[in-house]
Order: C-alpha cells, then sequence, then structure tokens
C-alpha cells in the first residue's frame, strides 16, 4: 500500500503537478541579457583607471603652456573612445568635417550623452568648451578638462555667468579657437531637442565668425539614464558653416536649430546627408 502511495504521488502521474517546479534556464538569453552590463562594466573599469592616470598627468602639467597640456587630456579622450569601441562595440560614423582653414568659429551641436561631450572636443583641434563650473571641480577629470581651458559656466548667477562667457568666448576666438557650446544646456534624449540659449550665436555674432552646426544620435546608444552601453554606430553629420554677418543671434539660433532637428530625423530614418562621408570608426 504504501508503494502505491508513493508512486501516486510522483509527477509521472500527476503531470499537472510539474508545473510547479521552475522553468530551466535559457542560458543563451540570459547571457545576451547580461552581455551589455558586462562589456558596460569592462568599459567602466578602464575607463576610470585611465582617468586617474592622465587626470593625475594633467594636474602636473597644469603649470605648462597650452600647448603642452592639452595633448594629455586629448590623448585620454582618444583612448576613452577607442576603449568603449573595443568593450562595448560603439563605433561612430562622421559625415562632414570642420573647416580647416584655421578660421575660427562657434560649435553649436545637440548634447545627447557624455559621448558628444568627449567626441567634439578633439574634432577640431584648439576647442574651448563651455561647460558647467561643477565638472572642473571634479578630482582627476576635471584636471583634465582643466588642460584644454574651457569656460566654466556658474549656474548660480546667470546673468554675470552669460558675461562672463561672453567674454572668454570673445578671448578664445581671439586666439584662434574654436568655442564649443551645447545650446540646450542639459541632456536630451534622442527624438526631443531643447530650447536653444543665445549664448554661443550671440559670440558668433559680435565676433564675426561662422557657426558650424552638428547632429548626432549618441544617445541612442549611449543613452543618459542608463548604466550599459549598447553597440552599433553613432552617427554625428557636421553642416555647411553658418555665415553670421548681418544677422542677429535670434536668427541664428533659429537656422542652427532647424538644420540641427531636420538632420536629427534624417539621422533616426537613415537619410542623413552631408558633403563628405567617412567610414565607420
Amino acid at each position: 500500500m504504501y508503494a502505491l502511495v508513493w508512486k501516486s504521488a510522483t509527477p509521472q502521474n500527476h503531470p499537472a503537478d510539474s508545473r510547479l517546479l521552475p522553468d530551466p534556464i535559457n542560458l543563451p538569453r540570459f547571457f545576451a541579457l547580461i552581455l551589455p552590463y558586462l562589456r558596460t562594466f569592462a568599459f567602466q573599469t578602464g575607463y576610470v583607471i585611465s582617468a586617474l592616470v592622465f587626470g593625475s598627468l594633467a594636474l602636473l602639467m597644469s603649470p605648462l603652456p597650452y600647448r603642452f597640456r592639452a595633448p594629455v587630456s586629448l590623448a585620454w579622450i582618444s583612448f576613452a573612445l577607442f576603449w568603449l569601441k573595443t568593450c562595448c562595440g560603439v563605433r561612430f560614423h562622421l559625415v562632414g568635417s570642420v573647416p580647416a582653414d584655421n578660421t575660427p568659429s562657434v560649435i553649436l551641436a545637440n548634447h545627447q550623452s557624455t559621448f558628444d561631450a568627449l567626441f567634439l572636443q578633439r574634432l577640431a583641434a584648439n576647442t574651448s568648451t563651455i561647460l558647467k563650473r561643477e565638472l572642473i571641480r571634479l578630482p582627476f577629470f576635471g584636471w583634465g578638462l582643466a588642460a584644454l581651458k574651457p569656460i566654466p559656466i556658474d549656474r548660480g548667477s546667470p546673468i554675470a555667468a552669460l558675461k562672463k562667457v561672453k567674454k572668454l568666448g570673445l578671448e578664445r576666438l581671439q586666439q584662434g579657437m574654436h568655442v564649443l557650446v551645447f545650446p540646450e544646456g542639459t541632456r536630451c534624449p534622442p527624438g526631443s531637442l531643447g530650447k536653444f540659449a543665445r549664448g554661443g550665436a550671440d559670440i558668433a555674432v559680435t565676433a564675426g565668425v561662422p557657426v558650424v552646426p552638428i547632429a548626432h544620435n549618441a544617445g541612442t546608444l549611449w543613452p543618459k539614464n542608463s548604466w550599459a552601453k549598447h553597440p552599433g554606430t553613432i552617427v554625428l553629420v557636421i553642416g555647411d558653416p553658418i555665415d553670421t554677418e548681418n544677422m542677429s543671434s535670434n536668427e541664428v539660433v533659429g537656422q542652427t536649430r532647424d538644420w540641427i532637428e531636420e538632420q536629427s530625423l534624417l539621422i533616426a530614418r537613415g537619410h542623413y546627408q552631408g558633403p563628405h562621408s567617412k567610414p565607420a570608426q
């Protein structure tokens, strides 16, 4: 009798009981889900360690002239982009180029990710970026940024900050540098474009230099609110310089924003346009 009772309690005689058992783990799918996080962990480890090394070098070289200390920070940016490609499979496809005639310009770009902040600083030689003052104060990372002669903005005193940013921006242009501006002021997700501030356009109009617009989709692979980086190709499109002569800053901002918005839609559809195209790197 006891044997009969024991057999009747086995799953073989009661198929319905098998539904109480956990499903077997689908290992290929499991690894596919965690792989982006493992690759991102490898990238972040190298990213942080390299920032410690290059940031320390930048601090030691801070008393030296710009032409000696800037290459250290630019070398770190190049390494970070190489390591991002190696670990996470993130490549970039560049369409167009910044004019190579050594004419200073104001570069206006949409802002989606840390990637565009890194990449665009090394796109053109001698580029000074307008950025939050808090970034300069970060240990190691901020020391590397400071070596590139950025223009820090104090958001706590907006009126005084705007005057100081314009003054420093004009000085950088007079020194033969490009000025990089993210007119949205903060990172915006792909598919949306924030309100453009007039500060960068005002600097260009006052100095009489052209504006170079840039559109990209960096936030699709290096998202703002996600730790994981995703493999793929980031597309960056550089437009023809906008002549600011006889234009107001509002007109420059409007024309630039319209162009970036149009190109962002084309990038999303895979129909981006540009005078020159370089293979994905």
